[in-house]
């Protein structure tokens, strides 16, 4: 039971949080959970597919080649899992009417994010155990939310700019710099004590992550 609740608790958490700070205009529950079943099944089945080609791509072993680890962190595995949820959002929930505000790019990236979080967090806790969930429940989860996040704050402004396509891909550029990054560190442990960098990159993503929600907040047209 310790362990299904470290599973799930902190993606309902997050969920909660982000639901609580779509403060003026709240999004259809309905929806929210088509987009989270979204990135649970359909973000994870893409990330399968793709990081199959990719690996066919760029082979990598597990050496202590730092190009090669970079490449693993940053194109095989965090370009095509963002990408695997940025689909969702670009495809799916920037199209729907209740996408009416910035705001909503948070939402509905989180909620990919999330459901993706979902899945990963399953088969990783399926191999690891309890130890594994509670690591990843101050990790990897609040890591993929503030990716969701950095990558939803820029597809909230595409949705109402003229420069959709720009600002779209800023948020799958910025979402895999952040992920990328974070992997990287974990990636290179055999450097003693380089895991440092992941978690000052959680933090920054954190950070600007706070910064994203607040930004969004104030450019609601609901606020008033």
């Amino acid at each position: 039971m310790n362990v299904v609740l470290l599973t799930i608790a902190p993606i309902a958490f997050i969920i909660i949080y982000i639901y609580v700070k779509d403060k003026y205009e709240k999004e259809p529950k309905k929806l929210l959970v088509k987009t989270f079943l979204g990135g649970a099944i359909i973000s994870v089945i893409a990330t399968i597919l793709i990081s199959t080609i990719a690996s066919k791509i760029f082979p990598f072993s597990d050496s202590f080649n730092l190009f090669q680890q970079f490449t693993k962190a940053f194109i095989v595995v965090a370009l095509v899992e963002e990408f695997s949820k940025y689909l969702i959002v670009r495809f799916y929930a920037q199209k729907k009417s209740a996408f009416n505000e910035p705001f909503d790019g948070i939402v509905y990236a989180v909620m990919v994010s999330m459901g993706f979080a979902f899945t990963e967090n399953i088969l990783y806790v399926m191999d690891g155990g309890f130890y594994t969930a509670l690591a990843r429940a101050f990790t990897a989860v609040p890591a993929h939310a503030t990716f969701g996040i950095i990558m939803g704050y820029y597809m909230g402004i595409a949705k109402f700019s003229r420069h959709r396509i720009k600002y779209n891909l800023l948020g799958l550029l910025y979402a895999t710099l952040f992920h990328g990054a974070y992997d990287y560190f974990l990636f290179i442990n055999f450097i003693p004590g380089i895991w440092i960098g992941a978690l000052l990159s959680l933090i920054i993503g954190i950070v600007l992550s706070r910064k994203a929600i607040k930004k969004h907040q104030n450019r609601s047209q609901f606020k008033y």
